[in-house]
């Protein structure tokens, strides 16, 4: 037996222990969802388009009168923020086949999200300004409301989760629906972080 005969035999053996491994494609759901989040994002970036421009024009920003208390904005953004980490959370344990786990980070993520938007809807009945006083006022409601909507959006996708497992066993497609909405909720924390930044910090 020759050299070469012997490496084929050996190669023979070891085959058999090999697995083709081949990239999983992602869903078109997924797909999907990312490209209309690339839409909301060129959205969100013509609001802010406005708002810079606006501001540029303006001597004193924001104007007088319009107070904001931005420690409660920031602790509620924080609130917002954690939301963030634990719907990644519930993905992941569905990922594990943890279900019961999976519902509780879902409803741990539905109340931050919440408590945000009810923060929000506060903020709008107290604030000292409406959208009719000046152009920061009407930029902070459309703003902020908008993005407001986008969460509650985001709430009732994760009820629709929540009656999606009520049975033991998840359907072939649930897993691919938990990862869509936890990209939907990482963009709507994501830009909430730009929306504070301007809305309630910067000044001048």
């Amino acid at each position: 037996m020759n050299q070469t005969t012997a490496i084929d035999e050996d190669v023979h053996k070891l085959s058999g222990t090999y697995t083709i491994l081949t990239p999983e494609r992602p869903s078109l759901l997924a797909v999907g969802v990312l490209i209309w989040l690339g839409s909301e994002l060129m959205f969100f970036s013509g609001l802010f388009a406005a708002y810079f421009a606006i501001r540029a024009h303006a001597t004193i920003w924001p104007p007088k009168g319009s107070h904001l208390d931005v420690l409660q904005a920031g602790i509620f953004t924080l609130i917002l923020l954690a939301s963030s980490p634990t719907m990644q959370k519930a993905v992941w344990e569905e990922e594990k086949g943890n279900r019961v786990s999976a519902r509780f980070w879902i409803v741990l993520s539905i109340t931050l999200g919440s408590m945000f938007l009810m923060n929000q809807m506060y903020e709008w009945i107290t604030l000292p300004f409406s959208p009719s006083t000046n152009a920061y006022g009407s930029l902070f409601f459309i703003m902020s409301g908008i993005h407001g909507l986008h969460v509650l959006l985001g709430l009732v996708a994760m009820v629709f989760l929540l009656g999606r497992m009520k049975g033991p066993a998840g359907d072939p497609g649930e897993r691919t629906v938990f990862q869509a909405v936890s990209y939907y909720w990482h963009f709507v924390d994501f830009v909430w972080i730009a929306l504070y930044a301007c809305l309630f910090l910067l000044k001048g």
